[in-house]
């Protein structure tokens, strides 16, 4: 019996083994803030430097949850490159990922954020205060045409992509 127990309690251990050590690996592609929650406003739990070493637990939007060392917490996408990267300079890499191309021309690094998540859709409502709010901010043809006139601003024709066929 006891046996047995000993015998079921390894192969729980061996089997949930590989999903504890699941989390990927990344490398900061720039020095960035570690953040408590997943927003540009959060709270900033410390600094990391571009080239650190780091483990993604998991993806909220735009936003890697991340452990680095002794500490966690949420990464900006941008800041990071899945798998084992070579150091590189803060501005080289930062200027793969503004730019999304490398001096070869091709593009090397992406990012997308979709949106809203299946949740999130699912929970949507109308807010006609919302709705009001949004439609507050605009403004006329003419009134934007005076604003573009300060800043001399041009307006620029462009061709529309052809309907699928």
């Amino acid at each position: 019996m006891k046996t047995k127990l000993i015998n079921s309690i390894s192969l729980c251990v061996l089997l949930c083994a590989p999903a504890a050590g699941a989390a990927e690996s990344g490398t900061l592609t720039k020095n960035d803030e570690l953040k408590a929650e997943p927003f540009r406003d959060a709270k900033t739990l410390k600094v990391l430097a571009a080239g650190d070493k780091i483990s993604i637990v998991s993806k909220e939007g735009g936003w890697y949850k991340i452990k680095a060392g002794k500490s966690s917490g949420w990464m900006r996408m941008l800041s990071v490159r899945k798998g084992d990267a070579k150091k590189a300079s803060a501005a080289t890499g930062l200027l793969a990922l503004s730019s999304g191309r490398a001096a070869t021309g091709k593009v090397v690094a992406t990012t997308g954020v979709r949106g809203l998540n299946e949740e999130e859709l699912q929970a949507a409502s109308f807010n006609a205060q919302e709705l009001q709010l949004a439609e507050s901010y605009s403004v006329s043809k003419a009134d934007s045409k005076k604003f573009a006139a300060k800043g001399k601003l041009v307006a620029r024709p462009f061709d529309y992509l052809p309907e699928p066929k």
